[in-house]
């Protein structure tokens, strides 16, 4: 991992629809952004518009913490960036690749390059803490003299050496998801997209999990967090995207968890 730029003191930006293609006011390029979605609209058979019309663009070593009221628009979004789905209309970049033009094959590099928390963790119950995580380098295909060392490593940084060998049955909650983070990093992705990563945890271990991505957000890693949990959001005063009825009704640097949210 590398140390991210210097990025600008954080001060008030509030966007809206309309705002333009970045989704945002500041003078950052959009040649730094490891997420662009422009004019987005998700629209399925059954006439449910999920997203509509949005603009979002998240620069290189970020913190976002997407938050919105369930059927917002937040999952689906998240399912466009790992192109679990595709976009009805608008383009949706992540590290300049635009997703609906990938061939299949290409699909797997581009996902390396996003490490992906679940709220339920999704660690394979058989498998030890340091069999989940290689398991991730060893389906693409890493050599086994690479996996040893990637994974000492990023288990010493979420704090679970000494867990290696245990099983999931045999760790706490918050072991659990420090695990699922060791999964997602082990990659070094250029992005970190956490679902609800605090949603199954009590609030001291929350508040332990969120001091892991703060962390890792500070060695460059761009994280985009979405959540329900208002005093991690209003505490930490980072950036924050709130969705509702699938358009971005505020975008703001410094923000805070609104009641609307």
């Amino acid at each position: 991992m590398t140390i991210a730029p210097s990025r600008p003191a954080e001060g008030a930006r509030v966007t809206g629809p309309g705002s333009g293609p970045t989704g945002t006011t500041d003078d950052r390029p959009p040649d730094r952004a490891v997420v662009l979605l422009h004019d987005v609209t998700k629209a399925y058979p059954n006439g449910n518009i999920a997203l509509r019309e949005v603009d979002l663009l998240v620069p290189e070593g970020d913190f976002v913490f997407l938050v919105g009221p369930s059927g917002a628009g937040k999952s689906t979004l998240i399912k466009l960036l790992i192109r679990d789905e595709l976009a009805t209309k608008g383009k949706v970049l992540v590290d300049g690749q635009d997703l609906a033009h990938l061939r299949r094959r290409h699909i797997p590099k581009v996902r390396r390059k996003i490490g992906i928390v679940f709220q339920d963790f999704k660690l394979l119950q058989t498998k030890s803490v340091w069999e989940n995580v290689a398991f991730a380098l060893e389906v693409t295909g890493t050599p086994g003299r690479q996996i040893r060392p990637a994974v000492d490593r990023v288990l010493a940084l979420v704090g679970l050496s000494a867990q290696a060998r245990q099983t999931p049955a045999q760790l706490s909650g918050g072991e659990q998801q420090r695990t699922a983070i060791a999964r997602a990093l082990v990659h070094d992705p250029r992005i970190i997209i956490a679902d609800e990563p605090t949603g199954n945890l009590d609030p001291l271990i929350s508040w332990e999990i969120i001091q892991l991505l703060l962390r890792i957000n500070e060695l460059g890693v761009t994280v985009l967090m979405a959540t329900h949990n208002a005093e991690v959001v209003t505490a930490l005063r980072k950036r924050v995207v709130a969705l509702e009825e699938g358009r971005i009704v505020r975008d703001e640097v410094g923000g805070a968890y609104h009641r609307e949210d």
